[in-house]
């Protein structure tokens, strides 16, 4: 059994974020971190940021020995679209887009439209395709090591980008949300500088240590392993959360412009929230792996997709309080039957295995069980 949290849960008095997220800071008055820093945003100089980010664009554009000013990572959902618009239309720079695509089996229809929408807007792109087989044997091993099918696809989504970057000398790289000012979690920064997004919880510096004591080679996982401090020092790699410059930078914006440009949000049968455990439609579109992962993490921490997207939109002042406990005891971890059975079918597990190993990582610390169902000890409320 691997307990992975406290042994109680406590949510913020303002938001829905709880204090079994890895790596979440609370104040001695139960007030997270994103919520205490939002009391300060009408302190914000925005024309100081201006231009500071003016100076960055500069920066990298002295550096342009390619032709492109700056790569924009991107995986062709909301915060892509916003992000390469804003840098190419508004910064005006000669923007790379970088895309590590997933395998055809776990790309949704959609996801393919939206990349291919966003790049028939203007611009150049490389898109990287890591090996399918070597993809699906990583994601099998994620999910019974860690119980967690990201955590070698996370690698690759994330590494691909700066590899990119120090191989084709373009020293400067646009990513959009700061993870520490908006939920914080580690990885991120309290200003723009993106250079230890590495140290996100799932991606742990770029650890491949685990992969390489599961049976995997070097050759094999190279779109994997994140450039070493020593690579990125001397490709003199300057990463930047985009977001900080941009004060209407969120989830409801970015998928509102992403909509008139084009973005196919989630239709019909995926669009059902008690199906899909989320609240937008306009969120995780490119692959449906991730709605089995939201449960997933419900198991482990206490809290899914919905609750997380609720505290957005009341630090926004979108919802109140009251309405998003609503929503998120509905909605959290819910993930239909299809969903579970694609998942399973795709990395070659039964719906028993699967359940056996995902039981393992159930947190009995916050869940309490009465017959065949399981409840959460501290819920919402």
């Amino acid at each position: 059994m691997n307990t992975l949290t406290k042994r109680s849960i406590k949510y913020c008095k303002r938001c829905l974020e709880p204090d079994t997220r890895p790596d979440s800071v609370f104040d001695d008055e139960g007030v997270c971190f994103p919520c205490r820093l939002l009391e300060t945003a009408d302190e914000i100089d925005w024309d100081s940021r201006r231009r500071e980010l003016d100076e960055i664009v500069q920066w990298g554009r002295e550096r342009n020995v390619t032709g492109y000013d700056a790569i924009v990572p991107v995986s062709g959902g909301k915060d892509s679209h916003r992000q390469a618009m804003f840098a190419r239309d508004v910064l005006g720079l000669n923007v790379l887009l970088v895309s590590c695509g997933y395998p055809p089996e776990q790309q949704t229809e959609r996801g393919a439209l939206n990349i291919g929408n966003l790049i028939s807007l203007g611009f150049d792109c490389i898109y990287v395709s890591p090996a399918p087989e070597t993809w699906r044997s990583l994601m099998r091993s994620g999910f019974k090591i860690w119980g967690n099918m990201f955590k070698s696809t996370e690698l690759a989504l994330y590494a691909t980008a700066p590899k990119v970057a120090t191989a084709w000398h373009i020293p400067l790289v646009f990513y959009g949300e700061n993870p520490s000012l908006s939920w914080g979690s580690a990885g991120g920064s309290l200003d723009e500088d993106a250079n230890q997004l590495r140290f996100s919880n799932t991606l742990q510096g770029g650890d491949i240590s685990w992969l390489l004591e599961a049976g995997f080679n070097l050759k094999e996982i190279f779109w994997y392993r994140y450039p070493t401090d020593a690579e990125v020092e001397r490709a003199q790699l300057r990463m930047v959360y985009l977001g900080y410059f941009i004060p209407d930078f969120n989830d409801t914006m970015n998928g509102k412009l992403a909509m008139e440009w084009g973005l196919k949000p989630r239709e019909g049968a995926d669009a059902v929230p008690e199906d899909i455990g989320q609240i937008t439609l306009f969120d995780a579109l490119d692959d449906d792996f991730v709605i089995v992962n939201q449960m997933l993490k419900q198991l482990k921490f206490g809290f899914g997709k919905a609750s997380e997207q609720c505290s957005g939109l009341i630090r926004s002042g979108q919802m109140t309080r009251e309405e998003g406990v609503e929503l998120a005891n509905k909605y959290d971890g819910k993930c239909a039957h299809r969903y579970l059975k694609a998942f399973c079918d795709y990395i070659g597990v039964s719906e028993d295995e699967f359940w056996e190993n995902a039981e393992q990582w159930r947190n009995q610390d916050i869940w309490e069980q009465d017959g065949n169902v399981w409840t959460l000890k501290y819920p919402l409320t």
